[in-house]
């Protein structure tokens, strides 16, 4: 029996067998949607292309109750960004720089007992930092003392829910950080401090390092206990910060792990499905993520994008455990190659994580460029791949 897509791409996260292979994409960039599609919409592209759809809300609430409003310096929410909230103790200020070639701001965070800054650089693809948040160690304390914790607008999510109904899956993420962060714990860290100089404090300030990682852990607690009752389908956690290509398994088992296992346990308690999302390596790590019991992992970057993901061997290892999600090497099967080459690749991701259920197939995160009869190749193939039942 046919199934619709959000059937399909729940029985694979709940590692089932649906009628067939889900075919969905992850995030999908407007550049790519201006620049080769004529500036259809996300579900418009869902629709041209025959695809098991997502639509991604992340709609924030204030507590007014915590003296909390919707931050008054914020414009219209950019891509997957939630309104902020804010109050009289954490106030957001913003600052235009003039730049020759990039769109750079300057941010401060205002409280009563002193200021935070960073700068943000965005293009046509993606936004940076330029200046970290955290300068000083006892920049933390600011945080520790005086950050907003969002909660969930229950109401916002199950309207979308219901609207969009059988077309596909309800996805969001845990929040992050205000003006530029990760779900993940440690990733939000790496976002606030920079990479190297987190990997570096854990030899030379372990304490301090969890000290930050416990202070954003509680503001992402707050946010996912009030989750609760809220129709989505499945929420990221994670980030590429954690994944083996740029830290080591043992920082993982001691700064990641702690952390983001403890939000996966609240989440289910909320009633929410995970998936956890290490764009890059993952072989060193993958029991370690299966048990801090996700329903999903993403992105199963193979090597010919930078990862390190042999999926046969994954889907062996932790296939029983857990719904995987990814595998497609968009960069060379969505652009300059042969619709059979496209086809050939659907086909052997299908053989090497298909049988049993538990597989949807996606690419392998943000896609930029790419030929609409690839994509066309991609998921008509997919559409293909059947179970025998």
């Amino acid at each position: 029996m046919s199934m619709t897509s959000k059937q399909r791409m729940l029985t694979a996260l709940d590692g089932g067998i649906p009628d067939r292979l889900p075919v969905t994409t992850h995030h999908l960039m407007s550049y790519f949607l201006d620049r080769h599609m004529g500036g259809i919409s996300n579900q418009g592209f869902f629709d041209y292309f025959d695809m098991d759809a997502i639509v991604w809300t992340v709609p924030h609430r204030p507590d007014p109750d915590q003296g909390e409003y919707y931050d008054p310096s914020q414009g219209e929410p950019g891509f997957l960004e939630s309104r902020r909230v804010a109050n009289n103790d954490w106030r957001i200020e913003v600052e235009d720089i003039p730049h020759p070639r990039y769109v750079t701001t300057r941010y401060r965070i205002v409280t009563p007992k002193g200021e935070l800054t960073t700068v943000l650089q965005s293009n046509d693809h993606t936004t940076w930092v330029t200046e970290h948040l955290i300068k000083e160690k006892m920049d933390i304390d600011l945080i520790g003392e005086f950050v907003t914790a969002p909660k969930c607008d229950v109401e916002a999510v199950n309207a979308t829910a219901e609207a969009f109904g059988e077309r596909g899956l309800v996805r969001g993420h845990i929040c992050c950080f205000d003006l530029f962060g990760q779900p993940g714990t440690w990733q939000d860290a790496c976002c606030l401090v920079g990479t190297q100089k987190m990997i570096m404090e854990t030899f030379d300030d372990p304490g301090w390092v969890h000290e930050l990682l416990k202070i954003l852990h509680a503001r992402k607690m707050i946010f996912i206990q009030s989750l609760q009752g809220a129709q989505y389908d499945i929420l990221e956690l994670g980030g590429g910060d954690a994944s083996t290509t740029v830290i080591s398994p043992d920082l993982f088992e001691h700064f990641v792990a702690p952390y983001d296992s403890v939000l996966i346990e609240t989440a289910h308690e909320a009633g929410q499905r995970i998936a956890y999302h290490t764009c890059g390596g993952m072989m060193p790590i993958l029991e370690t993520v299966a048990a801090m019991k996700p329903n999903a992992m993403e992105t199963l970057t193979p090597p010919e994008m930078g990862g390190d993901v042999r999926l046969a061997e994954l889907k062996t290892r932790v296939g029983d455990k857990v719904c995987l999600i990814g595998s497609f090497d968009q960069y060379h099967y969505f652009e300059d190659c042969s619709e059979q080459a496209t086809r050939a690749a659907v086909r052997r991701n299908f053989e090497a994580a298909g049988e049993d259920g538990g597989f949807i197939i996606s690419p392998s995160d943000h896609f930029f460029d790419a030929d609409p009869k690839l994509i066309a190749a991609f998921a008509d193939e997919a559409r293909k791949c059947t179970y025998e039942i």
